[in-house]
């Protein structure tokens, strides 16, 4: 008799143990290079909410800012192993070693002007890149923030090409800036993002390239004042999230985050876009840098032309390619 009720009690401290262990509330990390005031936390903060709001029962977010938890690419590495990072806006460049073509999204004078750039959005074109990434690095692309316009900040002015002649510039890791820039005529080299500061103070640069808010975060006017507005990118930043995470996480809370990530990423699109020649104008009007006049933006975009549509067939997305070019 007392072994029964042993067993009982047992059996009942088991059941209670299961079920505070069923009803455990899941946590989940995102990262963000930026503080609270960047598009990109924003639009992150604005998934939490939207998460919470379609799931409906408890989830904790935890958003480590200001590079606590390294740089985007580390954040990929890091959903791609599926520890430490949840989610985080990554961009494009940093997914290569996975797809090809996931940086060609991202490539310099892909989109005409902002109006292209929504159109492409809005009608999915890059649903294959996104299939790749999912299927390769199994980090999925669950909303695209981005919409900032990409110009040259230098410390040297520059209005056509013939003064941009061997300007050296910063430029990202994946080959199509490199490529495109020296077809330009400058001379680019790739710098980790946290060294462009230094590197241009000390020298070993002239210029970087960036949309406003990262030039605002970084700071960048203060050693590079000059912005040649060369309107060369509108930057696409997927809203990432881990695949292996995800499959862990019960389908009604994966069916919020698939939800929520797509109009997270419309969300920091909207701000994004909105914000980037507000903040020029501030700072501008502060002193703080000078926006320079490009007048060869049309004869810039011809010296490329031939090293995309090559760049698009090497990488395998010249159908995406041509499917962008007839949306202009």
């Amino acid at each position: 008799m007392k072994l029964l009720k042993s067993l009982c009690k047992v059996l009942v401290v088991l059941s209670i143990s299961g079920a505070a262990f069923a009803q455990q509330v899941v946590t989940l990390h995102g990262a963000s290079q930026f503080g609270d005031d960047h598009a990109f936390t924003k639009a992150m903060v604005r998934f939490e909410e939207l998460v919470k709001k379609y799931y409906g029962k408890p989830v904790n977010f935890v958003i480590h800012k200001n590079s606590e938890l390294g740089l985007e690419k580390d954040y990929f590495a890091y959903m791609n192993q599926g520890k430490a990072v949840d989610f985080a806006i990554v961009s494009p460049a940093h997914m290569s070693t996975f797809s090809k073509a996931a940086p060609f999204i991202d490539a310099p004078f892909l989109f005409s002007d902002l109006a292209h750039w929504n159109k492409v959005l809005d009608q999915d074109l890059l649903k294959p890149i996104a299939d790749e990434v999912a299927q390769k690095a199994e980090v999925m692309l669950i909303g695209y923030a981005g919409g900032g316009v990409r110009n040259i900040f230098s410390n040297k002015s520059a209005t056509n090409l013939a003064e941009l002649k061997n300007l050296k510039v910063r430029v990202q890791g994946a080959p199509i800036w490199s490529r495109t820039f020296n077809a330009i005529g400058m001379a680019p080299t790739v710098i980790a993002y946290n060294e462009v500061y230094n590197a241009i103070q000390n020298n070993v640069i002239n210029a970087g390239e960036n949309e406003a808010a990262g030039v605002e975060a970084m700071k960048f006017y203060e050693v590079g004042p000059n912005i040649l507005m060369t309107r060369h990118a509108i930057t696409i930043r997927p809203l990432c999230f881990s695949v292996k995470t995800l499959n862990k996480l019960p389908k009604d809370l994966q069916d919020a985050i698939v939800k929520a990530g797509k109009e997270a990423g419309a969300y920091g699109r909207q701000i994004e876009s909105s914000e980037d020649q507000a903040k020029l104008d501030k700072y501008a009007k502060e002193g703080k840098l000078k926006m320079v006049t490009f007048t060869e933006r049309a004869q810039m975009q011809k010296l490329v032309e031939p090293v995309m549509a090559a760049y698009a067939k090497e990488v395998g997305a010249e159908a995406i390619f041509n499917k962008i070019n007839a949306l202009k």
